[in-house]
């Protein structure tokens, strides 16, 4: 096919989707049809490899690691997600950095206690982590009431989800409500580096690629609050070795923080600024 025959092939698909009714629909059908159509032409795939890279979607989609788990890591590995992350962020230079949500995330979560253990018996060759944060916003007055989720892998590098827990059992997360300071407070452990999935088709692309898979050491919050942009965002220890090569490339250096020892384990003690 000439370069003008790909044009007008182009212009013939953009014209069949110019219709949609919603504009916001509209725009983005156009511009997926663009941008695909671009990389097509660029990379002048062979049709055997066309059909290996639709496989490989199908495959996403039949993953052992379940289809949305894996489509999320696809989109985690790629960048992509830190890129609609980074798109999205705060406008303003003194509220708290996001960062990508994971695959691991799990809402409508009971709430906990304020100074709950969140290890559930997940102790085992970890070190004890005491959490202290505060909810402010930008002129620093505490955020009553604001709704906290808090997850983490455990020492041996798995989320609860990976372990086939009965249902309504949680390990290392939980949901809490801040108190009348915007304070939560719970126990947990340490965080440690660990990989990425990699016995599903997003492993297979780490390996063609010659990527790790690892992810430094990191503890997730999502906070929402009435009248706030709800915050997605990680917090890293200092030292770790992926701090400069995270797989899934999360890591901002305003979310790398000191985590102390203190009375035979670590403290993490840090200010959420919300917008």
């Amino acid at each position: 096919m000439t370069q003008q025959a790909c044009t007008d092939h182009t212009a013939a698909c953009r014209k069949a989707y110019a219709g949609t009714p919603d504009a916001r629909m509209k725009q983005i059908n156009d511009a997926l049809v663009r941008h695909l159509h671009a990389f097509v032409a660029e990379v002048e795939p062979t049709r055997e490899e066309w059909m290996a890279g639709v496989q490989f979607l199908a495959a996403v989609g039949q993953s052992p690691n379940g289809a949305l788990e894996e489509f999320i890591l696809l989109s985690d590995v790629l960048g992509v997600s830190m890129l609609v992350e980074t798109i999205n962020d705060s406008p303003y230079d003194d509220t708290t950095q996001g960062t990508v949500l994971g695959p691991f995330f799990i809402d409508n979560m009971p709430l906990a206690e304020q100074g709950a253990d969140i290890a559930a018996g997940r102790t085992e060759g970890a070190t004890p982590l005491a959490i202290d944060i505060a909810i402010v916003d930008r002129q620093g007055q505490p955020i009553p009431l604001a709704q906290v989720d808090i997850w983490q892998s455990a020492a041996d590098g798995l989320y609860d989800v990976q372990r086939g827990l009965p249902e309504g059992e949680f390990e290392l997360r939980a949901r809490f409500k801040a108190d009348g300071e915007g304070r939560v407070r719970c126990r947990s452990v340490m965080p440690i580096p660990y990989q990425v999935p990699t016995n599903g088709p997003v492993g297979d692309l780490l390996r063609v690629s010659q990527r790790h898979p690892w992810r430094p050491a990191h503890v997730h919050f999502r906070i929402a609050a009435d009248g706030h942009p709800p915050l997605t965002t990680h917090l890293f220890p200092t030292g770790d070795p992926y701090l400069g090569g995270d797989a899934v490339f999360g890591v901002k250096p305003a979310l790398v923080i000191d985590m102390p020892e203190a009375g035979g384990g670590r403290t993490l003690s840090y200010t959420f600024v919300l917008e």
